[in-house]
């Protein structure tokens, strides 16, 4: 347990970033290029091919990760948990292919994009990432993306000109993302050893995977049902366009969040291998701290600078998108949180049937909604249904905790950041509605809102700020 929190939280977050850098800097020439209409196409047609994803992916990653973090210090259960998973991988992807090869040719008319989309699903037998992630080596995966995502941003400009080249750039996204998982195989041979063949049993845990895959069943649910119901009530690729765009932005930011969780479960599965349970209690409440302190100033900025951002961003036509992204920035609070209680707490510790229960609540409450909304308000109905379907995970999970960790106290660590959050806004919202929109204007509003929040939290000598100042000086100095 050698590497530290904050170094692998920043190579995470850097990981995470870069798997959204392609779409979000190549956003602004994309929407223009390919059009609400061309943006909502590839919007539904992956939220079809996702659901195959989900199948070929099975929970597999979750529960490889948690195993290797376990045997951090065992070589010989690394090598085997790893081989075993592969094989499964390797028989689930098949089996998804061949139902979506169905599926697109009796019952989607077979049209070229589906079969370019299924790249994605060719692309889970590929990515180990899991297998570094359990064992902190995030810096491999971050050198790694840089290179494919600088590529395939290149690439985009390069070959997408027109609102017909939309089935030539899903084909690269599909290629991009195979290759990226292929070329982490280099590191592996310093990390493997040689496991008897009698030994590799792939179905060896295989209930523990499937109650992994539940929730990401659920999640799922909500997550991308609501593009493929958008496009199923409404018929209209333009509602998926404006939503698309809307939910990218919002959720581009709370990779920076959810980042966390990924860093802090092999460090929490470790702990709880131990039975150190103090140390749980300890990183838990210092997660809740951080969420609090990063989702303020995101939810009141989202809300405040969507005005000035989305025309110059998105191009004309666009305009649906602010409403959308005001309402999702309330995301960044919900998700923030669920992510520690779920993905930092129930995961690591073999929780994973709570965790389903309370992503179940959630997508029952999404799929209901979409229902009833999607009808009436297009995709500004569905952004309404994620917000309280992810509200209601978030409620759930704090019940089921409510005797391991203190609500009150977690609701405690907000005040200071929910204050300075209101204050950040009360001053930036009119300057984003005065200025004129474009990209030195929404520049300066979010550059006074940074300062602004910041500038609160030194007065009010927050420990969270200053313990970060304090590292980085140390980093500095060192």
């Amino acid at each position: 347990m050698s590497n530290s929190v904050s170094k692998n939280y920043i190579y995470n977050v850097s990981y995470q970033l870069l798997l959204l850098i392609t779409p979000f800097i190549t956003t602004p020439y994309l929407s223009r290029v390919l059009e609400p209409a061309g943006i909502g196409t590839y919007s539904y047609t992956y939220s079809i091919v996702s659901y195959f994803i989900l199948l070929a992916s099975l929970g597999v990653a979750d529960y490889a990760q948690r195993e290797i973090a376990y045997q951090q210090d065992n070589p010989h259960l690394q090598s085997r948990t790893f081989y075993e998973v592969n094989l499964i991988r390797f028989l689930l992807v098949g089996l998804s292919l061949c139902i979506y090869y169905f599926v697109v040719s009796s019952f989607l008319g077979n049209h070229l994009i589906y079969w370019y989309q299924a790249l994605n699903i060719i692309a889970v037998l590929f990515d180990i990432s899991w297998f570094f992630q359990g064992l902190e080596e995030f810096g491999k995966i971050v050198l790694r993306n840089f290179i494919i995502k600088f590529a395939s941003i290149i690439l985009i400009f390069v070959l997408i000109h027109q609102p017909e080249d939309l089935n030539k750039y899903v084909c690269l996204i599909g290629m991009m993302n195979v290759l990226s998982g292929l070329s982490i195989w280099l590191y592996l041979p310093k990390y493997l050893v040689v496991v008897p063949r009698q030994e590799i049993k792939p179905f060896r845990n295989f209930s523990i995977i499937i109650q992994m895959f539940l929730p990401q069943i659920a999640i799922q649910i909500y997550t991308v049902l609501d593009k493929t119901m958008i496009g199923v009530i409404t018929g209209s690729p333009l509602e998926n366009g404006y939503y698309e765009q809307a939910e990218k932005v919002v959720k581009l930011s709370l990779t920076i969040v959810t980042s966390l969780g990924t860093v802090m479960l092999p460090r929490i599965a470790y702990a709880y291998a131990h039975k150190d349970y103090e140390t749980i209690k300890t990183n838990m409440m210092r997660s809740y701290r951080f969420v609090w302190f990063l989702t303020m100033p995101m939810f009141f900025g989202f809300i405040a600078i969507s005005n000035n951002f989305v025309p110059w961003f998105f191009g004309p036509g666009y305009d649906k998108v602010v409403p959308l992204m005001q309402i999702l920035s309330g995301l960044v609070i919900a998700i923030g949180l669920s992510n520690v209680t779920g993905i930092q707490y129930m995961l690591p510790t073999n929780q994973q049937n709570k965790l389903t229960l309370t992503v179940v609540c959630g997508a029952i409450v999404n799929f209901i909604l979409n229902f009833f909304f999607i009808p009436m308000m297009q995709s500004i109905g569905a952004a309404i249904a994620s917000l309280i379907a992810e509200i209601t995970v978030t409620a759930v999970q704090f019940y089921i905790v409510r005797n391991i960790f203190s609500i009150t106290e977690i609701g405690r660590l907000s005040i200071k950041y929910l204050f300075s959050g209101l204050i950040m806004f009360t001053i930036i919202c009119p300057l984003s509605i005065y200025l004129k929109p474009g990209i030195v204007h929404t520049f300066i509003t979010i550059t006074a809102g940074f300062l602004i929040y910041i500038g609160i939290l030194l007065l009010t000598k927050d420990s969270m700020l200053y313990m970060f100042i304090s590292k980085v000086q140390r980093k500095i100095h060192h």
